[in-house]
């Protein structure tokens, strides 16, 4: 029901982007749809040449490829009926997979079949929105989607009605729904209305493991219409719709009048665009000379902070990152939503050179599953932790086929790795202690050692039956990282001393045997090892074989060149991402530096990192022709403690010390990024 305008109505006056409007504040309950009115132009389609906008008239024919919107909490893909929460899985142990929970904004904006209509759809990673803008000579018609990056128990739909000529005629749009309040997963039923809104709830059929309890699912939203009507005094209006999804009545009914709360206050999308322009702030990565490597990589590191909690939010309820995302990951698909060393070696490492503090929520995702990681152990017959080859949310191996939890454990270092990551470019003693982290790396520790063989004959310790990285291969021993492609991950994530002769070796030799169709982040890992040899051009071409896995026109990744496998694959991403921000700049996380060695190709004349974290610090790096430019940033007065830095060339050993606020340039050479006093620690050890 709309809501006629009476001059007894309280207005004040707001910016909406580019355009004052006017707001109106409704009684109750009807105040759940905000009616706006202006006598402003609507504001115009997005501009095609801008890289962090992906726009088209036509949608893709597999609805695989829609765009995915996710905040952390909630998946999203647009108009699909089912939606995600992260931590809600239904099915016990290799059945266990993410719960599909109904979608009561999977409508689709349908225009009167009599009138020419063009359409726009457009996804804003600037500000994680996604826009069917549709019009006729009559009208303009926008229907917006996002999940609230700063509350993420909100998914939000806005329509926007813009009149196109002077007439005093009604207009009328239809809107297409595929809701159905029900699961295959979830037993729902029906809740009292709470403030208008409707209200379903339920609990998942199946626990992860035997006794465990089944996780429940609330969901409150605003009755949405089949159609809304501009009347004939009315040159616009805005409606908004909002969906809150909480794991208890009460927390779903709190969610939902924050929603309310922030529309009576013209501060429900400026909220959510302010929450991404943060981390726009504090993480780009962007080329100049290349555009698909521009859209890549935007899209790349859209995605991926998607999959993440926001910087302000505790990380209770985040559930690890699964390969498909959020989005993603229902039974037999997207390898059901479940939690890989995909996070810990793929996606994880570019996160954290931006944001330490999602990366400990990685690490959190990890300690928290360590009772599971015990059980998986004793299970095998073993000392110590064994973290899942596939993971949910107990720890406990929820793989469906035996032999991967039985052999693929290197897992364990997966994880051990990015702790040290983390803790090299932080010193954070505190994740170790009261963070726990030091029972993952003692229990690690103690299942190696129960885990490995002594051989008399040789007098040497063996492992014995594992599977390596490169899967095409089970029950090897001493698996060194392994065989085959594997062998290029040995310089690059491991970091293991060689020479590059050897390196050059490994390269030459497996490349040309590495299977096609593999997927993406193998080519990106070729990719580094190149650009470490100076091979620029040849890294290059192989970064350009991962475009064969981007889905049109919104930057999708899917797993295989051929569109099979996961969708929206954020492994590939995050391979790809690692290959431009550590192959380019040479960046390399080690014990007591952050070293450095930039290259340049061709057809990247430019490279700029913006939000590099380092001890403390926040860092620009731009790489132009044969100089090297870094800013460090000043620092707000309420942040923590950061350590003094210095730049230190490696040829010819010149120290730079960096000042917040300054810009220093330099020889495009390697080098090291570093405390000014090396012997001292910001942090008691």
């Amino acid at each position: 029901m709309l809501v006629a305008l009476n001059k007894s109505v309280k207005e004040k006056s707001i910016l909406c982007g580019a355009h004052s409007i006017h707001r109106v504040f409704l009684p109750e309950p009807t105040h759940r749809r905000l009616l706006f009115t202006s006598q402003r132009t609507p504001m115009m389609a997005s501009d095609p040449s801008d890289p962090y906008i992906f726009t088209t008239a036509t949608l893709p024919p597999d609805s695989r490829f829609l765009p995915p919107l996710a905040n952390g909490l909630l998946g999203w893909r647009v108009y699909a009926s089912i939606m995600h929460m992260g931590g809600i899985y239904n099915g016990q142990g290799g059945d266990c997979h993410r719960a599909d929970v109904p979608c009561p904004l999977a409508v689709k904006l349908r225009m009167d079949e009599e009138e020419e209509a063009t359409h726009n759809y457009s996804l804003d990673t600037r500000t994680g929105m996604f826009t069917h803008m549709a019009c006729t000579e009559r009208v303009c018609v926008s229907q917006m989607f996002y999940a609230h990056r700063l509350y993420p128990n909100l998914l939000v739909m806005e329509v926007l009605m813009v009149r196109q000529v002077t007439s005093q005629e009604p207009i009328t749009v239809q809107f297409d729904s595929s809701f159905r309040p029900q699961s295959k997963d979830i037993v729902f039923q029906e809740g009292p209305d709470y403030r208008g809104a409707k209200h379903i709830f339920g609990q998942t059929q199946a626990a992860e493991v035997p006794g465990g309890s089944c996780p429940s699912v609330h969901l409150i939203w605003t009755p949405l219409m089949t159609s809304l009507t501009l009347q004939p005094e009315q040159s616009q209006s805005r409606w908004g719709f909002l969906l809150a999804v909480a794991g208890t009545e009460e927390s779903s009914q709190s969610a939902y009048d924050m929603g309310l709360q922030l529309m009576a206050d013209g501060n429900l999308r400026p909220s959510h665009n302010r929450a991404w322009a943060d981390f726009w702030l504090g993480s780009r990565l962007e080329i100049a000379g290349e555009e698909p490597l521009s859209r890549a990589l935007i899209g790349c590191l859209f995605y991926l902070l998607s999959a993440f909690p926001s910087l302000n939010q505790t990380a209770e309820a985040f559930g690890g990152v699964s390969p498909g995302g959020l989005s993603n990951g229902g039974q037999g698909q997207d390898y059901w939503g479940h939690v890989f060393w995909d996070q810990d070696t793929w996606m994880y490492p570019s996160i954290a050179l931006f944001y330490p503090s999602l990366a400990r929520t990685v690490l959190e995702y990890r300690v928290r599953t360590l009772e599971g990681a015990r059980a998986n152990a004793e299970q095998q017959g073993y000392k110590g932790v064994k973290f899942p080859w596939e993971s949910a949310t107990s720890g406990r191996e929820v793989c469906p086929e035996d032999i991967y939890g039985e052999q693929e454990i290197h897992i364990n270092g997966d994880v051990i790795q990015a702790f040290q990551h983390y803790y090299y470019l932080t010193q954070d003693l505190d994740m170790f202690k009261g963070g726990r982290g030091s029972e993952v790396v003692w229990g690690v520790a103690d299942y190696w050692v129960s885990r490995v063989t002594w051989s008399s004959e040789d007098q040497s310790y063996h492992i014995k039956g594992v599977m390596p990285p490169d899967e095409y291969y089970y029950n090897v021993d001493d698996s060194v990282f392994t065989k085959h492609a594997d062998v290029v991950l040995l310089g690059y994530p491991l970091g293991l001393p060689m020479s590059s002769q050897v390196r050059r070796n490994d390269l030459e030799a497996y490349e040309p045997v590495t299977d096609p169709r593999g997927p993406a982040m193998t080519w990106g890992m070729f990719a580094v090892a190149w650009m470490e040899l100076g091979e620029t051009e040849r890294a290059q071409k192989l970064l350009e074989k991962c475009y064969k896995n981007i889905q049109g026109p919104f930057q999708v990744w899917s797993e295989s060149s051929d569109g099979s496998g996961a969708v929206n694959f954020l492994t590939g991403m995050g391979g790809f991402l690692q290959a431009v921000l550590f192959g380019y700049t040479g960046f390399r996380v080690q014990k007591d530096c952050l070293s450095f060695s930039p290259v340049l190709t061709g057809a990247v004349a430019e490279l700029s990192v913006t939000g590099v974290s380092y001890l403390g610090n926040k860092l620009n790096w731009l790489v132009k022709g044969e100089e090297v430019s870094v800013k460090l940033w000043e620092k707000p007065e309420h942040a923590g403690k950061a350590c003094a830095l210095e730049v230190v060339l490696k040829a010819s050993g010149t120290r730079i010390p960096l000042t917040p606020g300054q810009t220093v340039t330099f020889p495009r050479e390697a080098g090291e990024l570093r405390r000014q006093d090396s012997g001292q620690s910001c942090w008691p050890i």
